[in-house]
């Protein structure tokens, strides 16, 4: 068993449900002692854009903003699809502190070396 873990979101401010429980379980398992990176790919890559975590919250009340910022304190990696972000006019310069482009080579990567969760 391996404890690294990869947490990918595809969905953004159209499933504030998932977005907000990706970022929740990799608070979780950084919690727990895992090695976690969150890759954020197609529209979960506006989780990253600054000012929109804040909007977000789960039908529990859950706020996106609340697990986002845990993140960020502990230094977890939020890799954004560079080209999913190109494609909505994100940019380096509209990230969250934490977060930084990378490619879908880098996923790759990460996903065969750990266990991997899709939301």
């Amino acid at each position: 068993m391996t404890d690294n873990v990869v947490i990918t979101l595809s969905c953004g401010t159209d499933n504030p449900n998932r977005a907000t429980r990706a970022l929740q379980l990799a608070m979780v398992a950084k919690k727990q002692g895992k090695n976690i990176t969150l890759f954020l790919l197609d529209d979960g890559v506006y989780i990253a854009r600054e000012g929109i975590a804040t909007t977000l919250r789960a039908a529990t009340g859950d706020s996106a903003d609340d697990h986002l910022s845990y993140l960020q304190e502990y230094n977890v990696p939020i890799l954004v699809c560079t080209p999913c972000a190109a494609a909505r006019k994100i940019t380096e310069a509209n990230l969250v502190q934490g977060a930084r482009m990378a490619t879908g080579g880098e996923l790759i990567e990460l996903a065969c070396n750990g266990t991997v969760i899709s939301l």
